[in-house]
């Protein structure tokens, strides 16, 4: 096959990451009711050319923004689960993180970091990204969505030890309130293996190194 007898790229063919771009029509009319009175609430006039179509797109933006809550993140996990006799410690770094902080429904944002130990089973590597965004893409508190990230890993694949680790920037602390701009916050939790020093130590020394 030659370059021009290449099908065209299908988004919805990489691994689990289909483009989310049907939603639920009476629910985008009732968010969508909503927020044309939150803009007269707020001074704006709804019906001005720039915001006509405002509400509609604020409406498909929540959807797509919290539609974690239509996920099973146990499922993600079971669909790629794997006899394995590897029992080392598995580590993915540097998981992008997006959510909506739950008090203000403000963005915030960050790095994830897992490691699971094994015990007779592995899990592709895909999936754990894909757990941290079942969660993520819900109304949430990053120490709520550390611990979910955690509990479902350890509860699904059963490995001896389970470390999760999430650094983010909150806007609700960047653009109101103290208005600190530069904070991070960062959350963790452990289970099994992880709870002893040693173990717990090497995947802080794995997650902070470079391979540089």
């Amino acid at each position: 096959m030659n370059k021009s007898d290449k099908p065209p790229f299908d988004p919805e063919l990489l691994d689990g990451y289909v483009k989310i771009d049907h939603y639920n029509g009476d629910a985008v009319n009732r968010i969508a009711d909503h927020y044309g009175d939150i803009l007269k609430a707020l001074g704006e006039n709804p019906a001005r050319e720039g915001l006509l179509k405002t509400p509609e797109r604020v409406a498909k933006s929540l959807q797509y923004l919290t539609h974690g809550y239509d996920i099973d993140p146990a499922e993600i996990l079971r669909s790629a689960m794997f006899k394995e006799e590897y029992s080392q410690m598995v580590v993915v770094k540097d998981i992008e993180v997006y959510s909506l902080c739950e008090h203000h429904m403000l963005p915030f944002f960050g790095k994830a970091h897992i490691a699971y130990i094994p015990d007779g089973h592995i899990v592709g590597l895909s999936k754990i990204p894909r757990v941290v965004d079942a969660f993520a893409r819900r109304l949430q508190v990053q120490e709520r969505l550390t611990n979910e990230i955690r509990d479902c890993i350890h509860d699904t694949l059963k490995p001896l030890g389970v470390a999760v680790v999430i650094e983010c920037k909150h806007l609700c602390m960047s653009m109101r309130g103290v208005q600190k701009q530069n904070s991070v916050t960062t959350t963790s939790a452990f289970t099994g293996e992880f709870a002893k020093e040693r173990t717990r130590n090497e995947f802080l020394r794995l997650i902070t190194a470079s391979l540089d």
